[in-house]
């Protein structure tokens, strides 16, 4: 695919946060780069092949970071506090605009990544210059707690969080917590991300399974609604929580449509 990947170490609290980067041969470095922001149980590594594909077929450099505590980041030193949505913007994410001297930007973020990159965009509103999202929650529904729920008893099979290990070693319990216990919690039942989508200025593209386990189709379209600039919505037929696993020919078309109309 003639794709170079780099790894980093960025200085970050009592650690340090663990970032890639993507470029083609073709890349087009004066185009603004696209960062992806990892789902609860996610890392740089479970994107799998979608950020060289998605650095192929957009011609954009593309930046992933596994947040505090996961990945191959630094272990965190306390629960996931319940305002980590919020927070991310303002600490792990300024921590790596400053490290890379960002100007310009794209977030896209899967699942709670995808909660958070509405968060960033709000909150970096000259720099970001568009917001992806694919699967993300608007507020926390019956629906995603019951697959929480779900997942959590799947989890007391112990080659369940051994497969977990591999992407977060040492830290997959925590990981697991961070997921299934801030969720769960009786305080964390009326998180919205109502108070931050009307500073969201930038191009909007909101991606989301039709079938999705975490989160029904009014969590997209309360998105939709809520941004305050330009933004498409799509619904895919058929599919569930990982569209851009389940279909990522399709998905990768519809972002690359969606970037190729920016002017950055």
């Amino acid at each position: 695919m003639n794709i170079h990947v780099q790894q980093f170490k960025l200085p970050y609290q009592q650690g340090h946060l663990h970032a890639v980067s993507w470029q083609h041969a073709k890349t087009d470095l004066t185009l603004a780069p696209i960062i992806l922001m990892h789902d609860s149980l996610g890392s740089t590594a479970l994107w799998r092949d979608f950020p060289a594909q998605l650095a192929i077929q957009s011609g954009r450099q593309v930046y992933a970071y596994d947040r505090y505590g996961f990945g191959l980041s630094a272990q965190a030193r306390a629960p996931l506090t319940l305002d980590f949505v919020l927070t991310e913007a303002t600490d792990a994410f300024k921590a790596l605009l400053e490290y890379f001297q960002f100007s310009q930007f794209i977030v896209l973020g899967h699942s709670v990544g995808g909660g958070m990159s509405a968060v960033i965009a709000a909150e970096y509103p000259q720099q970001c210059q568009g917001l992806i999202t694919i699967a993300a929650q608007y507020e926390v529904e019956e629906l995603t707690l019951n697959g929480i729920r779900e997942a959590k008893v799947g989890f007391q099979q112990a080659e369940q969080l051994e497969r977990l290990e591999k992407y977060h070693p040492d830290k997959a319990q925590w990981v697991l917590d961070a997921w299934t216990e801030t969720w769960l919690s009786p305080e964390f039942r009326q998180w919205t991300l109502a108070s931050v989508l009307h500073k969201v200025i930038c191009p909007s593209l909101i991606i989301h399974g039709e079938l999705d386990e975490y989160g029904s189709t009014a969590q997209p379209q309360q998105l939709f609604n809520g941004v305050a600039g330009q933004a498409e919505m799509h619904i895919l037929e058929g599919l569930h929580h990982m569209p851009h696993k389940e279909q990522p020919e399709l998905v990768q078309a519809i972002i690359c449509e969606f970037l190729e109309e920016l002017e950055c």
